[in-house]
């Protein structure tokens, strides 16, 4: 069983990104490229050794967004763009779920582990900031996020969505927060 990343690692053309898509390394930056050349060889071998790769989305539940939520709070953490890039969330007590039914399984291949709403960065930003009654996000054009984040922005402007259609239909595997929204409200409620 080896940890794998639905988040940053899915840049570029096309729509959903599923498990028979390799990760891919050339969309992404040059900094970030070897980062991603690592998880794909992980894969490889993992998956050609009989196991299970988990692609995790981003993480939010109790603790794990506390740094993210404190820069929103800020206003550190701007919309760049037109935030057009998707991100893809999922609830610790789901990625805990899938990984136990993975391993009682003896899970083979690769799984991304996502929840059911792929979510624009232009929406979840704004939702998260007012769920921690923060300020509305500020607004930065490409270009100049681009000097001060480099290739980070690729992830704001040009991620794909991530498609669990997999894990769900061979794990059986169900989410008790099928949307970013139920999670980030519940909370912060």
């Amino acid at each position: 069983m080896a940890q794998s990343v639905a988040s940053w690692t899915g840049v570029g053309e096309g729509g959903q990104v599923s498990e028979e898509d390799p990760l891919p390394s050339e969309e992404v930056g040059p900094k970030m490229r070897g980062a991603v050349q690592a998880l794909r060889y992980v894969e490889d071998v993992v998956v050609n050794a009989g196991g299970a790769a988990l692609r995790y989305g981003g993480f939010y539940g109790p603790g794990a967004t506390n740094d993210l939520v404190e820069l929103v709070r800020k206003r550190r953490f701007p919309l760049v763009g037109g935030g057009t890039g998707y991100f893809n969330w999922v609830h610790l007590d789901d990625a805990a779920n899938a990984t136990v039914l993975a391993v009682e399984q003896q899970a083979k291949g690769v799984f991304n582990i996502v929840d059911d709403e792929p979510a624009r960065v232009r929406d979840w930003l704004p939702y998260l900031a007012e769920s921690a009654g923060a300020r509305r996000p500020m607004r930065l054009p490409k270009w100049v996020a681009q000097l001060l984040a480099g290739e980070m922005v690729k992830i704001m402007t040009d991620g794909r969505a991530f498609s669990n259609a997999k894990a769900k239909r061979e794990l059986g595997w169900k989410l008790r927060y099928p949307s970013w929204r139920q999670g980030f409200k519940e909370e912060f409620a």
